[in-house]
This record gives C-alpha cells, structure tokens and sequence, in this order.
C-alpha cells in the first residue's frame, strides 16, 4: 500500500480531477492525504466530494508548500509514499503499475506529459489540455497505455512525482521550508538524495500528466525562485547545478 501526499493551495479545479484520477485509477485502497495549505474553504467542495476517500490534512493557515509536504510526509500511515503535485493527473493502474518496478535504496520518478515544452528532455510533450474543463481523463489513460513502456528505465530522474520510503524522506529532512514557495526546495532535496547514496531512477512504465505550475506561473514565480536559488547559495556555498542529459544536480 502507498501513502499519497497532495499538498493543495487554492486551484480547487485541478484538485478535483487530480483526486478523480487518483481514486478512479488505483487498483488498491491507498491512503490518499490532502494538505490544504490555508483556504479550506475555496477547496471545500472538493474535499466533501471525495471525503469516502481522502484523510484531509487541514494546516488553516498558509504555512508553504515545503511545510505542508513534510507535515503530509509525517501522517503517512505506510512506509512507501507518493508525493504529487495537486496539478497532476494519475494514470490508470497507478498504485500497482509502481509497486511492480518498486526498489529499496531509490527515489522513483514516473515520467511526466506536459502541454509545453519542457526543461527536461524525458518529458513527452502532447496538449492533453491545458485546463481542467477542457481534459478528456479517458483520453490521456489510453494515451498512457499506448506510450507506457515497463521495461524502460534510467537513471535520470530528480523529478516530481517522487516515490520513495517514508523513513529515507525524513532522514534527509525532507523539504527544506526557508524556500519561498517551494522554489528550488526540490533541487535541493535531490541534491540530497544524490548525496546520501539514492538512485534516481526515471520510470516509463506509467507517466503522469502535468499542467505545468498552473498555480504558481507568473511574476510572483520568478521572484521566488530567484530568492531560492539565491537561499541555495547561502546554504551551499554556490549554487546548485542541472546536468539537462541525466538531471543530475551538483555543486
């Protein structure tokens, strides 16, 4: 079993399918927690509507994303979690298709479809939809099944969503919460991982679409993560670095 960690602000329409295609797609009855990081009450329709299937992990007040994955982390009931951004979307057979490639030692990451261009190589680019009301769920699950390769896998990963052991998350301190808004939190994270020992592993045997920062875009993004990567600094003594042909972070 998995313990998945959704942490949400206020983009209640991605939440909403996010949750859909979590529970519709999953073969076993995984733990499924919702951090709502202040707003409950823009994201409470959603909440009542899944409620039979969700734990909902109410922080009332706005205390950033690092903060509410890490407290989301600490209520896992099981060893094996699943954290995914509440602009996400599952594939079907998700729970399963992971555990089949599961490994001791490793940070998984199932590789994404956004409707963009992207930074990362891996990523396949495809407009599923680049809104909620305009995503067709059936389509990108036969979408999935037909780019879904189980045997392929590198060692590239260093990218969300991430499927590891509880125990190896909280060793390494989870995410850093001086980052504002999250920003660059996840670079140093997989710094982290790299150095003590995890493998990195980039899965194709599922993808999970993305519609690419859809709460977090704009100016006040920029601003954040220049303020991360200039907190990185401080913290490391230079920056941290992206190799784009393996995502290997380094300093």
């Amino acid at each position: 079993m998995i313990s998945v960690i959704i942490p949400t602000y206020k983009s209640p329409e991605y939440l909403d399918l996010c949750l859909q295609s979590a529970i519709e797609g999953q073969q076993n009855k995984n733990q499924i927690i919702v951090v709502v990081d202040g707003f409950y009450d823009i994201n409470k329709e959603v909440l009542i509507k899944w409620k039979d299937h969700i734990d909902v992990l109410d922080l009332h007040e706005n205390s950033g994303l690092c903060r509410a994955t890490n407290l989301g982390v600490y209520s896992a009931r099981y060893d094996k979690i699943l954290i995914v951004n509440d602009d996400n979307v599952f594939p079907r057979f998700w729970d399963s298709t992971l555990m089949d490639i599961w490994e001791d030692g490793a940070v998984i990451s199932p590789n994404q479809v956004e409707p963009y261009p992207s930074m990362f190589p891996q990523f396949i680019i495809e407009n599923l939809g680049t809104t909620p009301a305009e995503f067709d769920l059936e389509k990108f699950w036969l979408f999935d099944y037909h780019y879904a390769s189980g045997d392929k896998q590198e060692e590239c990963g260093s990218t969300l969503p991430i499927f590891m052991k509880k125990i190896d998350y909280i060793r390494l301190g989870g995410w850093d919460e001086n980052y504002d808004l999250g920003m660059v939190a996840d670079w140093d994270f997989f710094l982290k991982c790299q150095l003590s020992g995890l493998k990195m592993i980039r899965t194709w045997n599922c993808h999970f679409y993305h519609f690419a920062s859809a709460s977090t875009n704009g100016e006040k993004r920029q601003q954040a993560e220049f303020i991360g990567h200039k907190y990185a600094e401080y913290k490391w003594g230079t920056n941290i670095k992206h190799n784009p042909k393996n995502n290997v972070k380094y300093i």
